[in-house]
């Protein structure tokens, strides 16, 4: 518990308003790789013109590559990184969600290495291969509360051809600066900020029950999971709400910090199975609806008794005195954030997918089965994909 590693050189710009702050730090280049997604927000919003004026400000060129959609593909990666190559960028600037922050991290290591980004992934199909040249430099400008990518070394990306969605980082690929404006996420739908905060939620409990749970990332991860379950149903009420868009800003960038220092656990290995075979499964969704079964069973294990109750304290019950009561402020804050409803089979599940699916999050990453508080078999992910199902 006392004993840690932790290693992020990313300069972190939090706060409202900080994004008018990006034309007065050194940039890591003289070009920029301006990766955005392939819908309309950051133009429509305003985003994506304060950017570039920002870097304008900076002294920085730059080249707009506006591609990456929701769980993002290899082809785009790759196509990407050549349009990067080409236009002679020299640093990525993400700004963007979870997909373009993942997105910047695999971006950034193609741009300047050989082959195929399947040849260093590892886990599925990849080849594993160390990087052989350093990646390009990363900033990010997060316009979500999700995946604390925006100080991460790590990017999920989908293999179409091979139904795989994996992990893929490097300790090189941390991005050096990021910048955290909570006024850039004011627009997400309600929806979205619901899957999106849950996704942040998850983050810091998994580290929680995780194995490798120590002194500062347990802190961390508390503090975390405190603001978010207080705030969260504010920002899905009213998106206009800035005081409840901070504190969840806050609890997702902590996660980011906090996953530097602990393993996430099967939880997400799982939703990655999930969204692989179901590529329009939005992330946090899927998260969502496996995590009541998927927690209940290590309260059943009694895993991790201590860490559940610590959480349900940290989530609004204050005199909580077994792991249950976890269950109980979970259910509830889902129920607050309207999504205690989700179904799989409006995604296209159906029932005699749980093994395949369970076999799948072992095989493309099975790393984070390592990180369980106890021991988790196929039959048992299967059986949390049964009971999750409707």
């Amino acid at each position: 518990m006392i004993n840690f590693d932790f290693y992020n050189p990313t300069k972190i710009l939090f706060g409202s308003g900080k994004l008018n702050e990006l034309g007065n730090q050194t940039m890591p280049g003289k070009k920029a790789l301006l990766l955005t997604s392939n819908g309309k927000s950051t133009k429509e919003n305003g985003y994506l013109d304060r950017t570039t004026e920002q870097l304008k400000k900076a002294g920085a060129d730059y080249a707009l590559f506006d591609k990456i959609m929701e769980n993002p593909i290899k082809e785009v990666i790759m196509e990407g990184a050549a349009f990067a190559k080409t236009n002679g960028c020299d640093f990525i600037v993400a700004l963007g969600g979870g997909a373009v922050l993942d997105s910047s991290v695999a971006i950034a290591a193609m741009a300047s290495n050989p082959g195929d980004l399947w040849d260093y992934v590892c886990g599925g199909t990849g080849k594993g291969q160390p990087l052989v040249n350093k990646g390009l430099p990363i900033v990010t400008i997060t316009t979500t509360s999700g995946t604390g990518s925006e100080i991460n070394c790590w990017g999920v990306i989908s293999n179409l051809e091979t139904n795989e969605k994996i992990g893929f980082g490097d300790a090189e690929l941390n991005p050096v600066l990021c910048v955290v404006d909570p006024e850039l996420m004011k627009t997400v739908p309600a929806k979205y900020t619901a899957f999106q905060g849950f996704d942040a939620l998850f983050h810091n409990t998994e580290v929680m029950i995780s194995n490798g749970v120590n002194i500062l990332s347990e802190t961390i991860a508390l503090s975390a999971i405190e603001n978010i379950a207080k705030y969260l149903p504010r920002a899905v009420k009213d998106g206009n709400d800035l005081e409840a868009r901070e504190h969840v800003a806050y609890g997702s960038t902590l996660a980011g910090i906090t996953m530097q220092l602990t393993s996430t656990t099967a939880e997400h290995s799982m939703e990655h199975s999930m969204s692989a075979y179901h590529h329009n499964l939005p992330h946090g969704a899927g998260l969502i609806m496996i995590s009541k079964a998927f927690y209940e069973f290590f309260i059943e294990k009694h895993a991790c008794d201590e860490q559940f109750i610590k959480m349900a304290k940290s989530m609004g019950i204050p005199d909580a005195d077994k792991p249950e009561d976890f269950i109980t402020a979970l259910v509830k804050l889902q129920q607050d954030c309207g999504v205690a409803d989700l179904k799989m089979s409006d995604y296209g599940f159906t029932p005699d997918e749980s093994m395949t699916l369970a076999k799948g999050a072992r095989s493309m990453q099975g790393g984070l089965f390592l990180a369980n508080p106890c021991e988790m078999t196929d039959e048992d992910c299967a059986g949390i994909f049964d009971r999750s199902y409707r």
